[in-house]
């Protein structure tokens, strides 16, 4: 059996960078009968404005585009290997279309307004602080444009306060 322990986002003790990069995460905006969760790789974490943050990319044409508008709060699930099917599923198939939870066997969590997944390791909890999206004239490096955005697709960012970090504990 195994629970969550709250901890301080210091104490996450994995690398954000093998956290994000090689383990991925589901982003999930929204709330009980109304929330999309996605795969995402890009992303980060850091301090700013005096306080631990993450930021998030997320593009219009994605169904949790308007879960990330339309609510304040998200969270970043992070899973071990043996979810890797998962998250290559709510990466690649659109929530317009499945009910991810269902399709894969996630348990979606509902916690003030945040919704999450029983069986991720690691949650944090994030309250939206800032939103703004990526303009080709801000890039200095025109060849990132051509290299992520050929399609001129851009992103938006979202940095959010982490209120609040579960992470797993087994008995």
């Amino acid at each position: 059996m195994s629970c969550f322990k709250e901890i301080l986002p210091e104490n996450i003790g994995k690398n954000i960078f093998t956290l994000i990069d090689d383990d991925w995460m589901l982003i999930t905006a929204g709330e009980k009968g109304d929330y999309n969760t996605m795969t995402a790789s890009w992303g980060g974490a850091g301090i700013l404005w005096n306080d631990p943050v993450s930021f998030i990319f997320v593009r219009p044409q994605r169904y949790t585009y308007e879960f990330t508008e339309k609510y304040g709060k998200y969270t970043l699930s992070f899973f071990g290997e043996k979810y890797r099917g998962v998250l290559n599923f709510c990466g690649s198939h659109s929530g317009r279309e499945f009910d991810k939870a269902k399709e894969t066997g996630l348990t979606p969590v509902f916690e003030d307004g945040y919704t999450y997944f029983a069986e991720a390791d690691l949650v944090l909890f994030c309250e939206k602080k800032y939103a703004d999206g990526l303009r080709e004239e801000n890039f200095t490096d025109k060849n990132t444009v051509e290299k992520c955005y050929p399609a001129r697709d851009f992103h938006k960012m979202y940095i959010g306060k982490i209120a609040k970090c579960l992470k797993k504990q087994s008995d």
